[in-house]
């Protein structure tokens, strides 16, 4: 399944892996990313210390907007139909999610499966994915980045002209760089253990007198969280509590003994509160855990990884490929560190409401009658889902709404100049193959910006095809759409249309009007 795509030659010091980028780090992250980076035509060489994909349970939601993200490279159906909950929380207080999405809600996806899946993905593109690799040194060079790891047969050098951390919240080469990763440590946590052979209730964000509790009953295996009020968090140095630990604790604040179950999987997990200062470090980068570090609620740390990945991918494939400048890779850190800040505020916001005493309970009431107002809601279910993202990319005070946010997923229909057969198609398909996108959608002078965009063929699709009748897209001029189904720009005229493309997608490969 794994085609190797990188080139290997030798030097004095023995073998070398050359490639474009290297990614430390195999999970959701790591591999969303080697699998964009393949589809924009980069090398990539994963190295990740696991023998393969996860087999603990750990994240199990996946959140609108990644549902989205799946659907636009045409994965869904790998995943068959899985559970889908309209209802989340917010610091445990019930939260309809559901917002206007092809993929409202969110949905049961256990992070084995994910990675399943973005590694089958990874490597049918071509991904070098080297596991049981332990990354040792970094070194940065005017034309890139050198690591060693250690593999199952021995060091291992490897150069690329780009190195990118994946390799979550403990992240060596977070550590290595020693970059600057401001916040706090755990002060309180939650234990979690799947078990098996116990009998108890389910229960949703049930708050005692002694501390909070959840538990879940599927196929056998009971998942059990709970954390005991003004406990503070254990010195783990690494290590994952033993089970004897989360019985003891679970029976202090629920007086139930679960002692006598199977323990399949124990861990714990802090409040930690960190994000690097910078998420680029010259020719390295760093996405997912290990660029901010954050207690999982709601699923939310596995969505935010796969989304900073999918946002770098396009970008750092069109560096390397020679169509992009460097000066794109800024935009990354632009857009997702202030994505990533405002998650870390939610999940601090959260994290009071989960694990405050009782004199938390005036705020959790006022939240809860809060969420009934207009407006309240659909904020924050935007914010937990990722559908509420906006970047400040317009560069035009008049730009319309939709620039900055995620194309809608609606269908087109055939227009002008589109074949007879062409069909209606969904704007999400027309994303599969991680080119840009122009939808002229009955502009005026469309046949001027169709011409003005000659220049980027190599990297943009332009597409005739217009809204079907109801669609929020909007008529008479045409959007520019990001590979990670961003919109760019919307507009009538093609000087503004070139800017556009300029900034995006790079210089023109031939000339084209100004």
């Amino acid at each position: 399944m794994n085609t190797d795509v990188v080139d290997t030659d030798a030097d004095d010091t023995g073998h070398v892996v050359r490639t474009d980028v290297v990614v430390a780090g195999a999970g959701p992250a790591g591999l969303m990313l080697a699998a964009e980076l393949r589809l924009g035509g980069a090398g990539v060489v994963v190295v990740d210390e696991r023998p393969g994909p996860t087999t603990e349970s750990r994240a199990s939601t996946l959140h609108a907007r990644t549902m989205e993200i799946l659907d636009s490279r045409g994965l869904l159906g790998e995943l068959g139909t899985p559970p889908r909950e309209p209802r989340g929380h917010f610091g445990g207080v019930p939260l309809d999610l559901t917002l206007p999405s092809s993929h409202p809600g969110q949905w049961k996806v256990p992070q084995a499966r994910v990675e399943e899946l973005l590694q089958r993905r990874a490597c049918v593109l071509g991904a070098d994915i080297r596991r049981r690799h332990q990354l040792l040194t970094l070194g940065a060079e005017e034309d890139g980045v050198t690591a060693e790891a250690l593999g199952p047969q021995g060091p291992v050098r490897l150069h690329g002209r780009y190195l990118v951390a994946c390799d979550g919240e403990n992240s060596t080469v977070r550590r290595l760089l020693d970059a600057e990763f401001p916040g706090r440590d755990a002060t309180r946590e939650l234990l979690r253990a799947d078990v098996t052979g116990v009998s108890i209730a389910d229960r949703r964000f049930e708050r005692l007198p002694g501390g909070l509790a959840i538990a879940a009953t599927r196929e056998g295996t009971t998942r059990v969280m709970v954390h005991e009020f003004g406990r503070p968090a254990g010195p783990r140095d690494g290590a994952e509590p033993d089970f004897a630990e989360v019985a003891d604790v679970w029976k202090r604040v629920t007086g139930e003994d679960i002692g006598q179950g199977t323990p399949v999987w124990v861990n714990a997990f802090g409040d930690f509160d960190r994000q690097l200062a910078r998420y680029r470090h010259g020719r390295v980068l760093f996405a997912g855990d290990a660029a901010h570090q954050q207690m999982p609620s709601g699923g939310q740390a596995l969505n935010l990884g796969v989304q900073d990945a999918f946002n770098l991918g396009w970008k750092l494939a069109a560096v390397v490929r020679g169509s992009a400048g460097d000066e794109l890779l800024d935009t990354y850190h632009r857009e997702r560190h202030a994505v990533g800040g405002h998650v870390l505020a939610n999940i601090r916001a959260q994290v009071q409401l989960l694990l405050g005493g009782p004199e938390v309970e005036p705020v959790r009431t006022l939240l809860a009658e809060l969420l009934t107002l207009d407006g309240v809601r659909e904020r924050l279910a935007g914010v937990i889902s990722g559908l509420g993202i906006r970047y400040d990319i317009a560069a035009d005070a008049q730009a319309h709404p939709l620039v900055g946010r995620r194309l809608p997923d609606v269908p087109l229909e055939p227009g002008p100049g589109d074949p007879e057969d062409a069909g209606l198609h969904r704007t999400t398909e027309l994303l599969h193959t991680g080119r840009g996108l122009l939808l002229l959608l009955d502009a005026d002078d469309a046949g001027a910006l169709r011409a003005a965009t000659g220049g980027w063929a190599d990297r943009v699709t332009v597409t005739g095809l217009r809204p079907a009748s109801g669609s929020p897209l909007p008529t008479g001029q045409a959007l520019l759409v990001r590979p990670d189904g961003y919109v760019a720009w919307s507009g009538t005229t093609p000087a503004g249309l070139v800017e556009a493309l300029r900034r995006w997608f790079g210089p023109s490969r031939t000339s084209s009007p100004d």
